[in-house]
């Protein structure tokens, strides 16, 4: 083992930088989930890209136990007394592992659906709580019978989620809006579960524009819920990154008693992003709330009692506003803190962290500890309201070499070559897939936005955007650095983000069982060829790449032709069409489906219909 120590002065928080260069093994980590045992001051990371979940003991920094049969772990939770740990693994054909920390065996998994993630357990130890989030649901577990109690849908791929103390409430965050993209009104939601009845009591509809919903939790009182997500301006041409112009990041904060919208908070400044907000959590003594910047390679430490004596003010002056004394700009639900980029000053302290793409985070008294998913290292931040920090340490978990594909991963989730750090190419393509939202991206034209794209096969389907203008994909993404980055980057960079594309591959979709079409996609596979779908999206990548006009235009259109897309994925992609009108795939078929230009369904009854989009939906 070697050790290399830097110190870092940086305003008033000192970094004690102990590299430690013992690692786990070969190939990247990718820290993806944090959780902290106080009882024996011990740390439990799991590796999304390593299948290993690792143990280190916080006293002398080392790492004490491997677990290396852990298929694509999510997401990490432990027993109050410290002797269980779950671990979520993420496959379509998901489970989660049980493992014994006294004699560090794994038992036998307990059942989960499609990318299990964010595992809660009740304040008594009997049951476990995950996110499914490609079954759109969240499931109730009896750990010792391993039996699923209940199965209760929610919105749109839930990807965390918290309890309160009590254990009667979870709190759901929705990662992906589920409306139509052309409503006026796009938002991700979170949603509240009782979890007694088993059933949602809520849903609680974030700002208009949010999407990329990340993180969630509870404050210690359990009076509050913070989630972080992005901001999104889509209304707005993408002219400008000034001032937020394009996307803005944002903690929304909900009052846990009302089971309401309280305040948006933006995260940024008035002249530099804090974009790709992740995890969040809250200090043992409620005094911060602390968020990681996946794209800005921060943390910002909020102070929590100053936070809210300025929304309470705000409050007042919505009152008064309502009343008639002052602007009405704050609204009655919430206390709405739009485009306001200022008001985290004085309050919050963003504080540099030494590694790249910070997405999980889990606290011990004071001390914050970081899982860098690029970097994969352990960063840790002593954080202190009167005196200054006491140190961080980093612990390296990978000497993998960085290759082609893993840095253009890297670039695509960097916003620190954004102008202004507003945004990185994940920012509207999560996940590299799509974020739900109407674009007027300038290519074709001012006063025309299209829905955003996945950019899975984007590399293999030439020409890309929705209208084709783009003859190649690589001519895409450079243009997507200068123009909607406003970044002049060197072209290996660029050829980088190229390898990544190439890399992606598609996730078997929830509508299979056990991996193969179910009796009804295979009954729609013949109805595919009869509506004469398969003559436009052939096998293997569905879609011929050349354009046509299948009559989902506007009247105003010019030119009603639009490229052909992939259905690969599909499933996954909602909203339809190129303004994203149709909200599911009965609306492309039936609803929006002119003179059965796009799909000739006119022999098919529903039952046949319902059949075809179950195939189409498994592609």
């Amino acid at each position: 083992m070697h050790k290399i120590l830097f110190i870092i002065k940086l305003a008033s928080i000192t970094f004690f930088c102990i590299v430690n260069f013992t690692s786990c093994g070969g190939g990247y980590f990718s820290p993806v989930a944090l959780t902290v045992d106080t009882l024996h001051y011990k740390l439990f990371i799991a590796g999304a890209t390593s299948n290993k979940v690792v143990s280190v003991n916080l006293n002398n920094e080392r790492i004490e136990k491997r677990w290396t049969d852990v298929q694509s772990p999510s997401g990490l939770a432990l027993q109050a007394d410290g002797s269980k740990l779950f671990v979520t693994c993420a496959k379509p054909e998901g489970s989660v592992a049980m493992i014994d920390l006294e004699n560090g065996k794994r038992l036998s998994d307990l059942p989960a659906g499609h990318t299990p993630m964010s595992p809660v357990i009740s304040p008594d130890g009997r049951f476990l709580y995950i996110c499914n989030r490609f079954n759109n649901d969240v499931w109730l577990i009896d750990i010792e019978k391993k039996a699923v109690v209940a199965k209760i849908p929610v919105l749109r791929e839930p990807v965390a989620m918290t309890m309160d103390k009590t254990g009667r409430f979870l709190f759901v965050a929705n990662h992906l809006p589920a409306d139509p993209a052309n409503s006026g009104d796009v938002a991700a939601a979170v949603s509240i579960i009782d979890v007694p009845a088993k059933t949602v009591i809520a849903h609680i509809r974030l700002p208009d524009g949010s999407s990329s919903l990340r993180g969630i939790c509870i404050s210690p009182d359990d009076r509050y819920v913070f989630v972080t997500h992005i901001l999104a301006h889509y209304q707005l041409p993408t002219t400008q990154l000034e001032r937020g112009w394009m996307s803005t990041n944002a903690l929304s904060i909900i009052d846990a008693t009302t089971k309401k919208l309280y305040a948006t908070v933006l995260l940024d400044d008035v002249d530099r992003g804090a974009a790709n907000p992740w995890a969040v959590v809250c200090s043992p003594d409620g005094q911060y709330i602390c968020v990681t910047h996946a794209g800005t390679h921060e943390m910002s430490a909020i102070d929590a009692p100053k936070l809210f004596e300025k929304l309470q003010s705000r409050e007042q002056l919505a009152k008064a506003a309502e009343k008639g004394f002052a602007e009405n700009s704050y609204g009655t639900d919430a206390v709405k803190v739009s485009n306001d980029l200022a008001f985290l000053v004085d309050i919050r302290r963003r504080i540099p962290l030494p590694g790249n793409g910070p997405r999980s985070m889990a606290f011990i008294g004071k001390q914050v500890f970081i899982g860098e998913y690029f970097s994969d290292r352990v960063a840790r931040v002593e954080i202190d309201s009167e005196e200054p920090a006491g140190g961080t340490e980093m612990l390296s978990l990978s000497n993998a070499a960085m290759d082609a594909v893993r840095q253009g991963e890297i670039f695509f989730n960097d916003a620190s070559f954004c102008f202004q750090n507003w945004q990185s190419c994940a920012s509207c393509h999560p996940d590299v897939r799509a974020d739900g939202l109407n674009w007027d991206l300038l290519n074709d034209g001012v006063g025309n936005p299209k829905n955003t794209k996945s950019l899975l096969l984007s590399m293999q389907t030439p020409p890309a955007m929705i209208s084709g203008i783009r003859d190649r994909p690589e001519t895409a993404v450079r243009s997507g650095l200068k123009f909607i980055l406003f970044a002049v980057r060197p072209e290996e960079e660029a050829a980088t983000i190229d390898a990544y594309l190439h890399a992606l591959k598609p996730i078997p979709s929830p509508y299979l069982q056990k991996g193969k079409l179910s009796e009804a996609a295979k009954r729609g596979k013949k109805y595919y060829v009869q509506a004469g779908c398969a003559s436009c999206h052939p096998e293997p990548l569905f879609t011929d790449m050349k354009k046509y006009d299948v009559g989902t235009g506007i009247k105003s259109e010019k030119n009603g032709a639009f490229d052909t897309p992939s259905l690969v994925e599909i499933w996954r992609t909602a909203p339809y069409l190129y303004d994203g009108r149709a909200a599911a795939m009965q609306e492309v078929l039936i609803k929006y489906n002119r003179d059965n230009k796009h799909g000739n369904i006119a022999g098919l009854n529903n039952l046949e219909i319902q059949d075809l989009i179950e195939y189409i939906l498994s592609l």
